[in-house]
Parts: structure tokens; C-alpha cells; sequence
């Protein structure tokens, strides 16, 4: 288990400093319009790490689920895989020690009970991860409450709109996140998609946007670049058009919270949804989702931001959720490429998985089958970042045993 909470670093052990007014302090050329209070060698280190995590054709490899990643593939067979502490071990170090998967994964993103695990040799899981030439990084929210916040309407989620926890003691486990090796943070708020009801209601992007940016600006404090995810869920019925309308409006205001907050953007990455078609909308073709997502983010995005890393989302159950996300990527940057000014590239978890869950099933025996369709996954999204991926030229699972994923808060 985890040791006790350590004390917070970087803040409580910093001396007090002058009002930033004070001409005695001197801001570096990084700084630009930030207060001069920030630390200099805090934000030459936030940048160093993002542009490693922003090595080119390179993503995240998302294995930050609280239960067995099994359980959210959707998949039959794969989660009658007991969901027991032994399992998850056994199958994320053999995940994390897949040879070469630092070829396309610069950084993959931690559970909490990740962070602190052993493997079956008494290995760390950190160890593993940074021998095999990737940034450990780790989620830190809480997940949400589906009760919901009051006086909000109930969206195509089956409950209210919701506000996501763990601020309270953040700073504290950024710190210990820190000192046990991870570079980096993942925070993810939930919003949901209705036209007939307004959702997602200003209320909910408001508290998204101050939420992420209040974590963003403590991750930075303790020198975790955050990845800030404002997801908007596919589930519901609206058409591709209304997801671009509030994924604009969204990103919008989520990039004005990390300005009032003193988000130094060189030290920052973002983790958006694709504009997409509701589950149950009309489907849009994958030029269209490529289109209206660059065109969302060139308007609301920053140069500054060294990197964009998509979530996968849930996808229909006619759909190979695998396929689905590398064509979606690699049509973007096939088309857009030389139009965008920051690295867009994948954040998957069971987008890069589902093959690789399905291959093993919890068998020992299955290790290096396993091992192989995870790599040639991400090698499929390495092409995707460049443009050059080939539909239909990396095996997958497809849609065969395809159910409806567990559900709720991970």
C-alpha cells in the first residue's frame, strides 16, 4: 500500500518571497506575463518533461483505471477475469514491460495503487516503466459522485451533471507522487452532452474549467505537468454539430481559467475528446469528426501548449473502438498536419488495450501474444500522429464480443 501523505514540497519549504511588484525579483524570458514568483527552474523543468512526453509520432499509454481495465474493454470473455490486486499487477507489468514500447509510448498515466506496486519479482512498477525508457505519470482526481450537483438536470449518463473531487489534499500527493518518480498528472471532469435540457449547462463548464485549472496550477507547484481533461461524453443522441458548438465553448473557457490561474502553457498538456456524434446520433464520417475537431481546437488552443492528446471515447458497439480512434487520429494529422502548431497525438487506454486484454484473458502463457498486439497498436497510432497509418494494417479484436462497458467514474 501507499505510505503515509508526505508533506507538500514545493510551496511549504519555498522562503517567503517579495510582492511580485517588488523590483528585486526579475522575471526570466519564460515567465513572459506571468508573476515573477513563479520559480524559473520549476517552469525549465515542467518544459522539459512536456516536450519529452511530446516526442514526435509518441503517446500515452492511459492505464490509470481503478479496476481490472478489463472490465471497461467491453468485451465478453474479458471481464469474467477476476478483478483482484494479483491480476492487475500481473497484467500492467506486462504491459509496461513490453520491449520496445518506448518506440511510440513517451509516458503512461498511473493508478494510484500503480504507483506504489510491485510486480511479481518485487520490482517497481516505476522501474519498470522508466528501464523501459517511459515517464511514469499518475491520476490524481477522485472521480465523481453520481448523485450529482444540485439542482442540475440528469443527462444521457442516467444522473445529474457532476463536479469531480480531490482537491483537497492534492497538493500533498502531488508531492508524493513526485518523490516516488511520476512527471506528470492526469485530471479528468466529466461533462454531458443534451440539447432539449442546454447540457451541458454553464454551471457545469464553470465548475469544470476553475476545477481543472485549480488542479493544473498545484501540479505545477510540486513540477507534475498536468494533463488537463475536460471530457465531453459521446453518449447521447445530438448530432456532431452541437458537440462542436460546446466543445469550442468549453476549451474556450477552459484556457481562460488557466490563464487567471498562472498556467505556464510550455508546461502543460491537454486532453480533449474528438468532436463526434453522440452514440446514438447521426454518425458523421471520419473526415467530418477530422474537420470540426482541428478546426474546434485551432480556435480555442494556444501555440503555446507543446501537445494535444486525445481520449478514445466510448464508441457504438458496431464500432472496433481500436480501429475506430487510430483512423479518427490519423485522418486529422493526414489532413491537418502543417495547419497545427502543437503535437496531436493519442492518450488511449482501451483504445490501445482491448487486443491485448482479449490475447491475454489472464494467462501467463498468453504474455508475449499480448505483449505484441499492445505494441503493434501503438505502433499503429505512432503512424496515426505521422499521418501515415494504413486502415485496416494492424489486427485487432474488432467488434467481435463487444458489450456495453462498465460505466460510471474510473
Amino acid at each position: 500500500g501507499a505510505p503515509p501523505l508526505a508533506q507538500a514540497s514545493t510551496l511549504l519549504e519555498r522562503p517567503q518571497r517579495l510582492h511580485p511588484q517588488t523590483p528585486s525579483i526579475m522575471a526570466s524570458l519564460a515567465h513572459g506575463g506571468l508573476p515573477a514568483v513563479l520559480p524559473a527552474d520549476i517552469l525549465a523543468e515542467l518544459k522539459d518533461t512536456a516536450t519529452k512526453l511530446c516526442a514526435p509520432g509518441k503517446g500515452f499509454l492511459a492505464a490509470d483505471e481503478s479496476a481490472g481495465p478489463w472490465l471497461r474493454a467491453g468485451h465478453a470473455e474479458a471481464k469474467k477475469i477476476p478483478d483482484v490486486i494479483e491480476n492487475r499487477a500481473a497484467y500492467r507489468s506486462m504491459c509496461f514491460s513490453t520491449p520496445g514500447l518506448s518506440e511510440y509510448i513517451s509516458g503512461v498515466i498511473l493508478h494510484w495503487e500503480t504507483l506504489f506496486q510491485d510486480d511479481a519479482t518485487g520490482k517497481p512498477m516505476v522501474e519498470i516503466i522508466t528501464g523501459n525508457g517511459m515517464l511514469p505519470g499518475i491520476k490524481v482526481d477522485k472521480a465523481y459522485d453520481k448523485c450529482g450537483m444540485w439542482g442540475t438536470e440528469v443527462g444521457p449518463l442516467g444522473h445529474p451533471e457532476v463536479a469531480t473531487k480531490g482537491l483537497d489534499d492534492l497538493q500533498q500527493r502531488c508531492a508524493q507522487a513526485y518523490a516516488k518518480g511520476a512527471r506528470f498528472a492526469k485530471w479528468r471532469n466529466v461533462l454531458q452532452l443534451d440539447p432539449e435540457k442546454g447540457l451541458p449547462s454553464d454551471l457545469a463548464i464553470t465548475d469544470t474549467v476553475h476545477t481543472l485549472a485549480r488542479y493544473a496550477s498545484i501540479c505545477q507547484s510540486e513540477r507534475l505537468v498536468p494533463i488537463v481533461e475536460p471530457e465531453i461524453v459521446p453518449n447521447g443522441k445530438h448530432d456532431i454539430h452541437y458537440c462542436a458548438m460546446m466543445t469550442e465553448k468549453v476549451l474556450a473557457a477552459q484556457f481562460k481559467a488557466l490563464a487567471d490561474h498562472h498556467i505556464y502553457l510550455e508546461g502543460c498538456l491537454l486532453k480533449p475528446n474528438m468532436v463526434k456524434n453522440g452514440i446514438d446520433g447521426t454518425r458523421a464520417s471520419t473526415e467530418t469528426i477530422a474537420q470540426l475537431t482541428v478546426q474546434a481546437l485551432l480556435r480555442t488552443v494556444p501555440p503555446a501548449l507543446p501537445g494535444i492528446f486525445f481520449l478514445s471515447g466510448e464508441t457504438a458497439l458496431d464500432e472496433d473502438n481500436e480501429e475506430v480512434a487510430t483512423i479518427n487520429l490519423n485522418t486529422m494529422n493526414k489532413l491537418y498536419k502543417d495547419k497545427m502548431p502543437w503535437h496531436l497525438s493519442f492518450s488511449y487506454g482501451k483504445a490501445l488495450q482491448k487486443t491485448c486484454i482479449v490475447t491475454w484473458l489472464g494467462k501467463a502463457e498468453n504474455k508475449e501474444a499480448a505483449q505484441k498486439a499492445l505494441k503493434a497498436r501503438s505502433n499503429a497510432n505512432f503512424d496515426a500522429v505521422m499521418g501515415k497509418y494504413v486502415p485496416g494494417s494492424c489486427a485487432s479484436v474488432g467488434t467481435d464480443g463487444n458489450v456495453k462497458q462498465a460505466a460510471g467514474p474510473y
